[in-house]
């Protein structure tokens, strides 16, 4: 514990003290980090499509940001694909000056996946010094966090590879895979866990090692993952036992024969903590994390947004003193801020992300107002937009935040929802368009041809709800099932994340409804008895919204 402490200490109080100096004056902040980009990448194709060299002659933050917003337009991801894929075929200084050294990968608003670049400024930066704030911010909250062992929750790290043989892959599985030796040293597992292809197989090497050994720390992004890993225990506690007795693995895991290698090499006989384990059993029955990890310090996940559903799900599950903190707001395209304290609010780093936000009211305008970091309001919601080192310029995060109190002078903020038609529940990410794809392609392969349809998410389940009328109101249930296992099919091939959620069970079986015929018309005529304005009327065929959910199960046939 003293030297992580010591060094962690040392490395992240450094980046700390850069980030409170950064924030003491975010308006001065922000105009230095947006010129720092643009002349960074001036001379690329992207920078100068887009006059980034006119836009550094700015004599004030004002005209700056006037001549930002003149040339260069919000961006969605699609309208930066064309220059990702050249940087995927091999093409330097496009977006950024040369190539990216990591594509992150995450699921897009088409069948294609977003390929999200990373720069080696951008992985040295945000995923290298800012982690080191992240871990020392964990000492300052429990200065025994590093007491014991860190069981960590990351993707793989290499998944494959661009056309030009540039790594795709997890940032989180990189940004572990390259820590420090002495952090590297406290994970309760080797790195190839996370190369196991079967969820349950590499839920259960994750608990039977850790729940050897003495975890002070828990990292994972999505809670519904504890969910899970309380599952694999509730089930396989007394495989993990047996196997940890005699220092073995399950044989009949689904493991690659090399993977097995060497994870059994990592193994050897611990009859001592078996015998606590099955002490641990007879005491309480079913055993929880209070009980095999008593020495617990920090739980780090989501808290915010839909995730708050599963914290439900394990509360009362963990030691008492422990600190259950948020993760802070992080996706694919950039790590957006991280929490210092025991609340749900992100300090940003307004020294190496340039951001705009927009007010929620405002968000489907035709020419919304762009507000800076320093104008922001606590208490109001927007959506942010942000420029990085690693070729995102004004991206639409497609979220929508609320702001909390300042960080020194500069303000917090946490996640509310997805926006523009995504719906997530455990981080899959579904966009509207997908799911009226995947129904098209199952109406196509079945030849059952529907009058209309609807999809909810049921957050508490963790499934999606499908409602459909079909145009031959013969139609069984047992039809219309499977018709719902057609469209999962066609899901799990148009998103990527859907189809990770769904292996890793965090997703469950989505259920079918069958609706009465004029189902969309009854509907509508309902809510226009309540109010809703005829000629505004707009209805998503993608939701979560309980209160309408209700209204369709009016209408199902029972």
């Amino acid at each position: 514990m003293i030297v992580p402490n010591l060094l962690l200490g040392m490395a992240g109080g450094i980046q700390y003290y850069a980030l409170v100096k950064a924030s003491k004056d975010p308006r001065k902040s922000s105009e230095k980090t947006l010129r720092e980009i643009l002349t960074y990448a001036k001379d690329t194709v992207y920078g100068r499509e887009h006059h980034f060299d006119e836009i550094l002659q700015a004599k004030d933050d004002k005209e700056l940001y006037a001549l930002y917003r003149k040339w260069v337009k919000p961006n969605e991801y699609e309208d930066l694909r064309p220059y990702v894929e050249r940087h995927k075929h091999g093409e330097k200084d496009i977006l950024f000056p040369g190539k990216p050294v990591l594509y992150a990968t995450t699921s897009g608003s088409t069948a294609e996946p977003k390929w999200i670049p990373i720069t080696e400024r951008y992985l040295k930066t945000i995923y290298g010094k800012m982690t080191k704030v992240w871990l020392f911010n964990f000492i300052q909250n429990r200065h025994k966090v590093f007491a014991g062992k860190i069981l960590s929750i990351v993707g793989k790290v290499v998944e494959g590879y661009a056309p030009d043989g540039t790594v795709y892959g997890s940032v989180s599985g990189v940004t572990q895979r390259d820590c420090p030796g002495f952090v590297k040293k406290l994970y309760s597992n080797p790195q190839c866990v996370y190369s196991i292809a079967d969820y349950t197989a590499r839920y259960y090497v994750l608990m039977r090692m850790g729940i050897e050994q003495d975890i002070t720390l828990i990292v994972t992004a999505n809670p519904s993952t504890i969910v899970e890993l309380q599952n694999n225990v509730n089930k396989y506690y007394d495989e993990y036992v047996a196997d940890i007795e005699k220092g073995t693995l399950k044989a009949d895991l689904n493991i690659d024969p090399e993977i097995r290698k060497e994870l059994e090499a990592c193994l050897k006989p611990n009859p001592q903590r078996a015998a606590e384990l099955r002490e641990l059993k007879k005491r309480y029955g079913r055993v929880l994390p209070k009980h095999y990890w008593p020495n617990l310090q920090i739980l780090n996940t989501w808290k915010c947004g839909n995730t708050k559903v599963y914290l439900d799900k394990f509360k009362d599950s963990f030691p008492e003193g422990m600190l259950h903190q948020e993760f802070g707001y992080f996706a694919s395209e950039c790590r957006f801020g991280l929490v210092m304290d025991d609340t749900l609010n992100s300090v940003m780093f307004p020294h190496m992300h340039y951001y705009e936000f927009v007010k929620e009211e405002e968000m489907d305008a035709e020419n919304p107002t762009f507000y800076q970091l320093h104008e922001l309001v606590e208490g109001q919601r927007y959506c942010p937009f942000v420029t990085t080192f690693a070729g995102l310029y004004r991206y639409d995060m497609n979220d929508l935040l609320e702001v909390g109190p300042k960080f020194r002078n500069t303000p917090t903020v946490h996640m509310i929802q997805k926006t523009h038609g995504i719906v997530t529940m455990t981080g899959e990410k579904l966009y509207e368009r997908q799911f009226i794809e995947a129904v098209r392609q199952a109406e196509k392969e079945t030849g059952m041809p529907l009058r209309f349809f609807i999809g909810f998410a049921e957050l508490p389940e963790s499934r999606y709800n499908f409602y459909y009328e079909f145009a031959d109101q013969a139609t069984t249930q047992a039809q219309a099932e499977q018709f719902t296992e057609v469209v999962d099919k066609a899901l799990q091939r148009i998103n990527i994340e859907y189809k990770t959620k769904r292996e890793s069970l965090r997703l469950k079986d989505a259920v079918t409804y069958r609706l009465q015929p004029e189902s969309f018309e009854r509907f509508k005529e309902r809510c226009i008895a309540e109010g809703a304005r005829d000629g505004q009327f707009k209805l998503n065929l993608l939701l979560q919204d309980e209160k309408r959910q209700a209204k369709f199960n009016d209408l199902t046939i029972k």
